[in-house]
């Protein structure tokens, strides 16, 4: 007798076999002892999850001897001919072959009104019916909707999209789901003890985890292992024969990037290429891999769900978990998906596999901003006495990995300000008197990368910005903070109001920004409620102080003007101009610009259809 392979062999007879959908499974037994049958299903799904065995077992709940019944004999002339596919009431039709609609009248159609030759019911098993032609749909449309009382159509697909709304309307449907790794893995664990064969615990979750929820897809894996391994079966074997990454390289793989061993990382890419995986597979595993740490880190009560930590896994999660954070993985995940996408278009994948690893060594050395500024912040307020940096205030923060090059030039400068430093005045830092008044706690990293988008406020009052907000009476370094951090985050307001101002005034509890009569459009967009609160807040934590935002409109006779930022500019425009530049300002597309590019726009020319 010729051999018969597990997936059939161990097709399920009953509702109570099919595994991992018990949902579907639960209503189908409930409709059928209750008497409540549809003249039509929709059994929908991903490929090998049991569409098509539920199907043959719910043909056989409807016309075995005892039935309509939840469970069929399974030894009556009808259960075992439609176990066998050969009962002639039950036709299964494979609709990639009867597409055209010639077809479906010919099998379908024109057979409605014969009743069954033996059986209860006559009943019409459509595989893959998204692929009929739109027209055999139509020609199906009415036979679905009011079919003879002894038919039923049941069709399966993979794709429920494709199928018309008309259709699905007119048929119950049924969502089947992927079956977890933990259901199939115990499912091959029982048919590999009904059969005598010996499979490690690590080689069955290897075949589930590599089937993605598709118990077809892991019987004909283990039949493929099987014939290479014999009757018994190790993780190697499995790795071997399905080409699938051991789980002992991806481990190493983390381990290296723990370490942030460049050269460790280059031997491991090496090692796969000679194995012949497939790479773009490696960076799957290893995001599968980076998602479960996650997960881990999270809700370590989940090293009980085998589907994240396999127990043979435990000890080595346990060990990489303290060596990643949080914002490690996640970054993680984005370079190994971002890696995956790259290989798969690339001349030569083993270089796109060492450049991520080595991209990913180098975001580990990434200091986060929350971190910088806890550090710096911790050092209470700075006492009165020679300025100071906060790195120098706090001898006992602790020690964290370096800000990389570039990574934020003036947290960098308050880390560590270098010797020989001299102040706006020209006198060396370490020399220069400490400003009058109490000294407050170091300016929020908002404000600082502010000043750093200005490099000539930032050299100019780096003392006042970088060390402590400035004490009441001296306003010249709080503006230029002020405005330099209206420029960083919010763009469009700088260039379409503050920049058009003719002076701000930086005050002992307010901030004053006059505009010329003319340019009522600009001193509105300041006190507007939202713009108005967000200016108050900013100076408020730029002086320290509480502040008020307040416009003044001045007049003027035509000339120049001073500019917020201390250059000169023209004056602003008057009558019709201000008009126009009122309404240019305001248009969207002006505004857009503006938070792309932003700039001063200081003068606005009408263009004259010709």
């Amino acid at each position: 007798m010729s051999y018969t392979v597990i997936a059939r062999r161990w097709r399920p007879q009953q509702l109570s076999e099919v595994v991992g959908q018990r949902a579907v499974t639960q209503t189908l037994r409930n409709a059928v002892s209750s008497d409540r049958i549809a003249q039509a299903f929709v059994f929908a799904g991903p490929r090998g999850v049991g569409k098509t065995t539920t199907a043959r077992i719910l043909a056989r709940m409807l016309n075995c001897v005892n039935g309509p019944t939840a469970d069929p004999c399974g030894i009556c002339d009808a259960c075992t001919e439609v176990a066998e596919s050969r009962d002639m009431d039950v036709l299964e039709i494979d609709a990639a072959t009867h597409t055209g609609i010639d077809n479906v009248r010919e099998v379908i159609i024109s057979g409605l009104a014969i009743m069954p030759a033996r059986d209860r019911y006559k009943i019409f098993i459509i595989d893959e019916v998204h692929q009929l032609s739109a027209s055999s749909f139509n020609a199906l449309l009415k036979s679905i909707e009011e079919p003879p009382p002894h038919v039923v159509f049941i069709m399966a697909t993979t794709a429920p999209d494709k199928i018309p709304d008309t259709i699905v309307s007119r048929a119950q449907v049924f969502e089947f789901k992927t079956i977890s790794s933990r259901a199939i893995a115990d499912q091959l664990k029982k048919i590999a003890v009904a059969d005598g064969l010996t499979v490690s615990d690590e080689a069955m979750a290897l075949m589930a985890r590599a089937a993605e929820g598709s118990m077809r897809d892991a019987e004909t894996a283990f039949d493929q292992v099987l014939a290479f391994a014999g009757t018994t079966i190790t993780v190697e074997d499995v790795a071997t024969v399905l080409g699938l990454v051991g789980r002992d390289l991806l481990f190493d793989v983390l381990a290296a990037v723990a370490d942030e061993n460049g050269a460790a990382a280059f031997e491991l890419a090496g090692r796969a290429v000679e194995s012949g995986y497939d790479l773009r597979l490696l960076c799957r595993e290893l995001t599968r891999l980076v998602r479960d740490l996650l997960v881990l880190q999270i809700d370590p009560t989940r090293f009980t769900d085998p589907d994240i930590a396999p127990e043979a896994d435990h000890d080595r999660l346990k060990a990489l978990l303290p060596r990643f954070s949080r914002e490690d993985l996640l970054r993680s995940f984005d370079v190994l998906t971002r890696a995956e996408s790259e290989i798969k278009l690339a001349a030569e994948p083993r270089y796109h596999l060492e450049m991520a690893l080595l991209r990913w060594i180098h975001l580990r050395k990434l200091t986060p901003l929350s971190d910088l500024i806890e550090r710096l912040e911790g050092a209470g307020p700075i006492p009165p006495g020679p300025v100071r940096t906060p790195a120098a205030a706090t001898p006992t923060a602790p020690a964290r990995r370096p800000a990389p090059s570039g990574y934020s030039s003036s947290v960098a400068r308050r880390v560590s300000t270098p010797p020989g430093r001299t102040t706006a005045s020209g006198a060396p830092a370490a020399a220069a008197a400490p400003p009058s008044g109490p000294r407050l706690a170091p300016t929020p990293a908002l404000f600082v990368l502010g000043a750093a988008s200005n490099p000539v406020a930032a050299t100019a009052h780096e003392s006042a910005t970088l060390v402590g907000a400035v004490p009441a009476g001296t306003g010249g370094a709080s503006k230029d903070a002020f405005l330099a951090e209206i420029k960083r985050s919010r763009a469009a307001l700088y260039g379409s109001s503050v920049a058009q101002a003719d002076r701000i005034d930086f005050e002992a509890d307010r901030v004053v920004i006059a505009f010329a009569a003319g340019n009522s459009f600009a001193a509105n967009l300041v006190v507007q409620k939202d713009n108005k609160a967000w200016l108050e807040g900013l100076a408020q934590q730029v002086a320290g102080r509480k502040m008020t935002v307040v416009t003044e409109v001045v007049n003027k006779d035509a000339g120049s003007r001073q500019a917020a930022g201390g250059g000169r500019v023209p004056a602003a425009p008057s009558g019709d101009d201000a008009a126009l530049k009122a309404e240019a300002m305001a248009h969207p597309t002006v505004q857009a610009m503006l938070e792309i590019f932003p700039a001063d726009i200081t003068s606005v020319t009408e263009l004259k259809k010709s």
